[in-house]
């Protein structure tokens, strides 16, 4: 019907309108208005924190690289504190398990990293946490539990590191055809090439001796580093 009303009509219907519905105008004019900003004060308020962690990392960072572990734990102590939902946590904690790696207090190193590998909201972080729990257990004589860590997950990129890890641990159960098996599971699954094949390529060469003759000399202690790669 509104095709055949008349211009003056049609004017007269819309000021009947507007007048009808122009407190909810500028109530939602108004609403909307608040969101954007409470949104920009919100998301300024993200920065601020961001950057905050962010400093609070880069201390602690330094506090290591000088040897002052005391002044490295209260920074985390305060990251955990102020910026629990930063992945900063997770990242300052794995500064602190590797500086416990580098002192050889294997025991701290691997409560830390079991702290990220079960708590952190990032999955990389977790699986990587995860990789270097496993290069500790392993250092501790523990190459069961070491198994144990790394099984059942789903590593993704991180697969070939992963199974390395692995056929460390089988070494170092004294298990050479599942170590050698797990060895060539990692030359495999390295399919962008990340790794630097020559220590693993030593590896394999030496149980696949090994395994075929039964015989002949001790193959090289494969490398069970507890810090990353």
């Amino acid at each position: 019907m509104e095709d055949y009303l008349s211009e003056k009509e049609q004017w007269e219907a819309i000021k009947v309108w507007l007048k009808e519905n122009l407190l909810w105008i500028v109530a939602g004019v108004a609403v909307g208005a608040a969101g954007l900003s409470g949104y920009r004060w919100y998301q300024g308020h993200v920065d601020q924190k961001a950057i905050a962690a962010s400093s609070k990392y880069e201390q602690l960072a330094d506090a290591l690289g000088h040897g002052d572990r005391t002044r490295a734990l209260l920074l985390l102590s305060d990251l955990e504190r102020d910026y629990s939902s930063s992945p900063y946590v997770d990242q300052a904690r794995l500064l602190v398990a590797r500086a416990y790696v580098d002192s050889r207090d294997l025991d701290k190193a691997a409560d830390e990293l079991q702290t990220v590998a079960d708590h952190a909201k990032d999955s990389e972080i977790a699986l990587v946490a995860r990789l270097r729990l496993a290069r500790v257990q392993i250092a501790q004589k523990k190459p069961d539990m070491a198994l144990t860590t790394l099984n059942g997950m789903q590593p993704g990129a991180f697969a070939w590191r992963y199974h390395e890890v692995r056929g460390d641990a089988y070494y170092a159960k004294g298990d050479k055809t599942s170590a050698l098996k797990e060895y060539l599971s990692a030359k495999a699954s390295d399919v962008g090439g990340g790794q630097d094949g020559s220590e693993l390529d030593l590896k394999i060469s030496d149980l696949a001796g090994e395994t075929t003759h039964l015989a002949g000399s001790a193959p090289a202690t494969p490398a069970t580093a507890a810090t990353s790669k």
